[in-house]
């Protein structure tokens, strides 16, 4: 029997910045079309990200382990490889985060007639279980990185900015892009440390497809591009220079992901990009505070 404390480490809490990041960013991009903020709008995009992101862990550990991908591995605990919850209880896990995310994200849609969204919701709930879980999981097709993209980066940052302005900027779209490629730089990261593991079981990660050597280097190609893709906006936001200070944050996990190759070395690298995401949020979000500030 899973303690507490066991099922909270199967959620895999450090994988969470890549939901906080995009509503922090979004916000900040409806703060620059509205000029106020939005609590409510926010902390609601906030509890349906968070309840995707660890339905999607859940899911995640339950489909992985009954297929055996985890049995030999490195790295955080899984309760379903490590046979300390059943199998069937962490898929629940799973399906109780992903209704709870429908419950509040429809709510959200109501609340701010926010109708396109509602269908977007459904799909992402949808691709959160086909990550890993059915008969043809996607993630085991070497489309993990694309789904993290798009509903982590594109859906998840537009999404809030739509809730709360009903537009989309250049921001938005900028930052969306921007997030979203630090959380797929993070899958990237966890995935080159299991291409040994996956391949023998026959997970065709996009890290597995491209090469140990290619993977290592798309990581820190994503990382750059992220970082460099705001400043197209210094014409109109100066104060979007500040993306610059994620550089240092940046470079210790690049340098490990490039010359460290034993498995548990890359572990470190997942807490850190996570960092590195919020950071990126937090200095583009002074960025927009500070331009309507001086305006």
């Amino acid at each position: 029997m899973a303690t507490i404390a066991q099922w909270v480490a199967g959620a895999r809490l450090r994988t969470l910045p890549i939901v906080i990041a995009p509503v922090i960013i979004g916000t900040a991009a409806a703060v620059d079309i509205t000029g106020k903020l939005a609590w409510p709008e926010a902390l609601l995009a906030l509890v349906v990200g968070l309840l995707l992101q660890i339905g999607v862990n859940y899911s995640n550990d339950y489909s992985d382990g009954i297929r055996g991908t985890d049995d030999v591995r490195v790295g955080p605990l899984r309760l379903t490889g490590s046979g300390l919850a059943k199998p069937a209880t962490v898929r629940n896990a799973a399906f109780a985060c992903f209704g709870f995310a429908g419950i509040v994200g429809a709510f959200l849609v109501v609340y701010t007639a926010s109708w396109p969204l509602l269908l977007v919701g459904v799909a992402a709930i949808f691709a959160a279980w086909g990550y890993t879980g059915g008969k043809n999981p996607y993630g085991y097709r070497g489309l993990g990185e694309v789904f993290v993209f798009i509903f982590f980066g594109l859906v998840a940052t537009l999404g809030t900015t739509y809730t709360q302005a009903h537009q989309l900027t250049l921001p938005a779209y900028i930052g969306a892009v921007g997030t979203g490629l630090i959380a797929t730089a993070l899958l990237m990261a966890n995935n080159i440390r299991d291409i040994p593991t996956d391949k023998e079981v026959g997970k065709m990660t996009l890290a597995v497809r491209l090469g140990d050597p290619a993977a290592r280097i798309s990581y820190v190609m994503m990382l750059t591009l992220a970082i460099l893709l705001p400043l197209v906006m210094v014409s109109t936001h100066l104060w979007m220079w500040l993306i610059l200070l994620t550089v240092p944050l940046g470079v210790a996990p690049s340098w490990t992901v490039l010359r460290r190759h034993e498995p548990g070395a890359l572990i470190p690298v997942l807490k850190q990009t996570g960092i590195i995401n919020l950071a990126y949020a937090a200095l583009f979000t002074v960025a927009i505070v500070m331009e309507l500030a001086l305006a």
